[in-house]
């Protein structure tokens, strides 16, 4: 315990004493631009988000970018795995490039994307020109029925290699029995991916399904560098929702207790993953 006594120390003032003054100070009226007027209101900054209309705004964009993110994450790792587990020629060398994406910062991500999309030289619009698709350069980002798709696209092509290796990891943990069990019985390629691979994989899709959900709930880098929340509402998620509430409106209150808001949904989605996905793993 001696020994242990600094790294415990040194995790409390870096991470429980913020948390819990996070909470202290969701208790309170806490604008910056009047600093001596700090009123006790106990959970009326909770109170007052349900009463928001763009809270509720933020909390629908973010299922919906949480929704899509997460379930071509899951769809297209599972896929990846499944052709990286077989063996063929380079094989190794595929497996090292699909975990680039995975090392490349967010914010370094967000700018390439933000270049990808852009309207005068993006490689998008490039290459859709080159291909006659488009008959002219289009503002992409600057559709509100496309922008949350398009931040979802690029958050996804971040987030795959992670979920790949995950699922792959329970690919490889199968014992080859089964599949040999299975074939004797006169079981089909999509019967032994239905009845042996994918109960299999129960514990790669609950670690897939709880991490990434985590990951896009409260996702921020690439709504500020490439959108903003923007335009106008459309990629206003709850994370851009307690950035601007924090600091652009300087209401550290209720932006404290809208954080705390989404702890509590991101641990009550954590334990409902759980609860389906794993008492049956």
């Amino acid at each position: 315990m001696i020994f242990l006594a600094p790294v415990m120390l040194v995790l409390m003032l870096v991470a429980v004493f913020p948390i819990l003054y996070s909470l202290y100070l969701s208790f309170f009226r806490i604008k910056l631009t009047r600093p001596n007027r700090t009123p006790f209101v106990w959970l009326d900054n909770y109170t007052d988000l349900f009463g928001n209309e763009l809270f509720w705004t933020s909390v629908a964009r973010t299922v919906v970018f949480s929704v899509v993110s997460v379930s071509a994450i899951a769809v297209i790792a599972l896929l990846v795995s499944l052709l990286l587990n077989q063996d063929f020629r380079f094989r190794r060398v595929l497996s090292t490039i699909i975990l680039v994406p995975w090392a490349i910062p967010y914010v370094a991500n967000a700018l390439m994307w933000k270049w990808i999309y852009d309207s005068g030289y993006g490689a998008l619009n490039g290459l859709l020109f080159q291909l006659d698709f488009i008959s002219r350069y289009m503002v992409f980002l600057g559709d509100q029925n496309k922008t949350i798709y398009l931040i979802a696209n690029a958050f996804v092509w971040k987030e795959v290699p992670l979920a790949t290796i995950l699922l792959l990891v329970s690919l490889k943990a199968i014992p080859s029995d089964l599949y040999a069990a299975a074939r004797v019985d006169g079981a089909t390629v999509w019967s032994r991916f239905v009845h042996v691979t994918l109960p299999a994989m129960k514990p790669g899709f609950l670690l897939v399904m709880i991490y990434e959900t985590m990951m896009a709930i409260r996702h921020f880098d690439l709504f500020f560098i490439l959108t903003e929340g923007g335009p106008g509402d459309a990629s206003h998620v709850l994370s851009w929702h307690i950035y601007v509430e924090t600091f652009r409106n300087l209401s550290f209150g209720s932006g404290a207790a809208m954080s705390y808001v989404l702890a509590l949904v991101t641990f009550a989605l954590s334990y409902i993953f759980i609860r389906t996905l794993g008492r049956r793993v």
